[in-house]
């Protein structure tokens, strides 16, 4: 399967801070198969997130794409309106999952608003901006991802 990763941070797009949640993803996805075609760095503007998301999934390089930050409740955390944007069909189950099962860790994981949906043939899942978040999340997710690609293709239940 192939993904790529969005992730949304202004001071990491403006070069005050250095994206560590990029590569806390592309480890774990290259350890469990994945392919990563794509890597990408946004401000935190929903055009900005809403253009770069239509791109990777236009161009039907990934089967998945995996967003990192702007889901909580700051004034410029707009990815899951950006993302809700760009879907033509939503999948809340993901963003409930990780919720549900971040929650038997901490208890601010209810105040996390990341959504999934599919924008054409791919599917697009909105994770913490948090590295430790990153993988956690990830590993709630990492095994129902590929009977969801295969759902997305056509594939049987």
């Amino acid at each position: 399967m192939k993904a790529a990763i969005l992730t949304v941070s202004d001071r990491c797009a403006k070069g005050q801070q250095d994206d560590h949640s990029t590569p806390a993803a592309e480890d774990i996805l290259s350890r469990n198969g994945f392919e990563v075609g794509a890597r990408s760095l946004v401000p935190d503007e929903h055009d900005a997130i809403a253009g770069e998301l239509v791109r990777l999934c236009d161009d039907g390089m990934c089967d998945v794409v995996f967003t990192t930050g702007g889901t909580g409740l700051g004034p410029r955390d707009v990815t899951p309106e950006a993302t809700l944007s760009v879907c033509e069909r939503l999948v809340p189950g993901l963003g409930e999952l990780m919720r549900a099962e971040s929650l038997k860790k901490t208890r601010r994981a209810v105040l996390s608003r990341g959504v999934a949906g599919l924008c054409g043939n791919t599917l697009i899942i909105n994770l913490p901006g948090s590295p430790k978040a990153v993988r956690e999340c990830m590993e709630i997710l990492l095994d129902l991802l590929p009977h969801a690609v295969e759902m997305i293709h056509g594939g049987g239940h």
